[in-house]
């Protein structure tokens, strides 16, 4: 049986609360071992906040690109025009969807959006070094580890609150072609 079609749309305003619930739903507490994105293991408390998320929807550089799938919202993730390249992040799945082939839709239209609006010639991302599995998956789509890294932002539990010393970021690049 083949899955209801997906449309993407701008977020507003009015979507905030509803993406902050999904964002957190995707990555932090019980709710996020549904999926396989979780970073309950390593990471508690927020994963963003409606701040955060009103600041990606208002900036002038940036869209959250807002999935829906019959009506309901699904899936989102963030686009960040940043001269030649895009920069891909707060990506979240519902966790009961994941698996199903939704993330690779996903990312391949956020893509073909950013080349279309933008121009650039390759998206960019940023990782936990850790997350092996969550690489991998990107590895899959054209992404490649680049062995530039950043440190995680200890002390600001706005990123969350690492239960982990050894965090850090890995950029990933894909050439968008």
């Amino acid at each position: 049986m083949e899955s209801p079609a997906l449309t993407f749309r701008d977020a507003t305003d009015a979507d905030v609360d509803g993406l902050v619930a999904l964002i957190e739903s995707a990555y932090r507490g019980d709710a996020s071992r549904a999926g396989w994105t979780t970073e309950a293991d390593i990471l508690d408390g927020q994963r963003t906040d409606p701040e955060g998320v009103l600041e990606v929807v208002k900036s002038p550089d940036s869209r959250l690109l807002t999935v829906e799938q019959d009506g309901e919202v699904v899936a989102c993730c963030q686009l960040e025009h940043r001269g030649a390249h895009a920069y891909f992040g707060m990506f979240a799945v519902r966790p009961s969807l994941q698996g199903a082939g939704l993330g690779k839709a996903i990312i391949a239209e956020a893509e073909r959006q950013a080349r279309a609006a933008w121009g650039v010639t390759e998206m960019h991302m940023t990782v936990i070094s850790l997350r092996e599995d969550l690489i991998a998956w990107y590895e899959r789509r054209g992404y490649r580890r680049t062995g530039r890294t950043s440190p995680f932002p200890y002390g600001d539990e706005r990123f969350g609150v690492p239960l982990r010393p050894d965090l850090r970021f890995e950029l990933l690049v894909k050439p968008l072609g």
